[in-house]
């Protein structure tokens, strides 16, 4: 079982920047999905969750309306759409598939003008 964080890196804000999450080692529609994010000195907290079809999602409400998830189960892929990232969204963003209690290893992201 492998996560594998990508497309982290410095966006400005107000911009936007696209995390995608490459799952390998299981079988990817049969299970949610969500990513998590940590600053430095706090916690990790959730970012955004996304059931195994995607039909039914959550977001963190300090990323709602700025933030989707998404997943193509043909790509074994999930995807986070950050539209109009603030400063506050610096963080590294990891991928974790709960019930298999696996992470990816992160990808940072940096918001600063």
């Amino acid at each position: 079982v492998q996560l594998v964080e990508s497309g982290g890196g410095l966006a400005q804000p107000g911009g936007s920047l696209r995390l995608f999450c490459a799952a390998s080692g299981f079988t990817f529609s049969w299970y949610a999905m969500s990513l998590y994010r940590q600053a430095p000195g706090k916690e990790r907290e959730l970012v955004a969750y996304t059931s195994n079809f995607g039909g039914l999602t959550n977001y963190a409400d300090s990323v709602k309306c700025r933030f989707t998830i998404s997943r193509d189960n043909a790509k074994n892929t999930v995807y986070l759409q950050m539209n109009s990232p603030k400063t506050e969204d610096t963080a590294v963003y990891y991928c974790y598939a709960r019930t298999m209690n696996t992470w990816g290893q992160g990808t940072q992201v940096t918001v600063s003008a």
